[in-house]
């Protein structure tokens, strides 16, 4: 399993993509048609055609990586663009968590929970500085 901080920004292509390939032929699609920079540090998933495996590409301080899952049995629920068109949707870490461990999205929902505004979470920070 991918471990990375919640916080980082993770972008779900809406069509399949040929599973053969590669880090640079991925990352020449998130430029070109996603029209992202594939050097800051999001994740971009790709699903494949049968929806048997899943491509997670992104940079990783100095070189791409592309981590693959393939599943023996089953498939992945990617939610698809019904037009056609590939797109990057993007999606929370704890969904792509999800999705990864074969729990469908659609079916459940996002529970409210308290976010920090920015102005409090700085404030939190300059108390606990000033604490410790």
């Amino acid at each position: 399993m991918l471990t990375f901080p919640p916080a980082v920004k993770v972008f779900v292509a809406t069509q399949p993509i040929d599973g053969r390939k590669g880090a640079y032929s991925l990352a020449a699609m998130v430029r070109s048609v996603f029209s992202h920079d594939p050097f800051v540090g999001n994740l971009y998933v790709f699903f494949t055609r049968r929806l048997d495996r899943v491509r997670v590409l992104y940079w990783d301080r100095n070189g791409f990586a592309l981590w693959t899952k393939r599943l023996e049995k089953g498939r992945f629920r990617a939610a698809m663009s019904p037009d056609g068109r590939l797109r990057a949707s993007a999606i929370e870490y704890a969904e792509l968590a999800l999705v990864l461990e074969g729990i469908e999205l659609a079916g459940g929902r996002r529970r409210a929970r308290w976010v920090p505004r920015k102005a409090s979470a700085v404030a939190m920070v300059k108390v606990l500085a000033r604490v410790g």
